[in-house]
């Protein structure tokens, strides 16, 4: 995989990080830059180390089924793409869950870090039947989210929830070319 195709993928498995963040921007009314950045650090690191893990498992089935590593691939990116468009029809706002500002925890952020990054753990799958440089793609991943939530913190208080879902909508897209791609590129 190229690394335009992996910067492509970081920035679509950030996707979904960030319409979260533009909603826990609007929750925080005026969010200040250093907590902004605490957020995607946090997001980041969770973001990063997902797909690591995903290819530690991939890695071990990978010689059983590497005849069929491309459809593998096809598959999971057409399945989180396609969930990924469908959520940026959803009507309801991203924000109506969010609790109020003075319940948050660290804790929960936590959690609605891992909850984002799930599909970060199947795309670590693929990529151990792609062979990629996983430390570079997690890299590559991390970053990407850390500046999308941070961004997203933001910029939250100005654009509720439009662009998060537009920016699924654009990840998803991008997660089902990347797949076809892969098929295409294997004959």
């Amino acid at each position: 995989m190229s690394i335009f195709s992996l910067i492509l993928v970081a920035f679509a498995m950030a996707t979904d990080a960030f319409a979260i963040a533009i909603c826990k921007g609007v929750s925080m009314k005026t969010p200040r830059f250093i907590d902004a950045i605490k957020i995607g650090i946090l997001f980041g690191v969770v973001e990063a180390i997902t797909p690591v893990l995903g290819w530690l498992l991939g890695s071990a089935v990978v010689d059983y089924i590497s005849q069929w590593d491309h459809w593998i691939i096809l598959a999971l990116m057409l399945f989180l793409g396609i969930r990924m468009i469908r959520n940026s029809f959803d009507d309801s706002c991203c924000c109506d869950d969010e609790p109020a500002p003075n319940k948050k925890t660290f804790f929960l952020l936590v959690l609605t870090a891992i909850s984002t990054s799930i599909d970060a753990f199947a795309v670590g799958i693929s990529f151990a039947f792609a062979s990629v440089n996983i430390i570079v793609a997690a890299i590559l991943i991390g970053c990407a989210t850390m500046i999308m939530v941070t961004i997203g913190v933001m910029l939250g208080t100005r654009l509720g929830d439009l662009i998060g879902k537009r920016a699924e909508l654009i990840g998803g897209l991008v997660l089902i070319f990347i797949g076809i791609y892969t098929v295409i590129s294997s004959y």
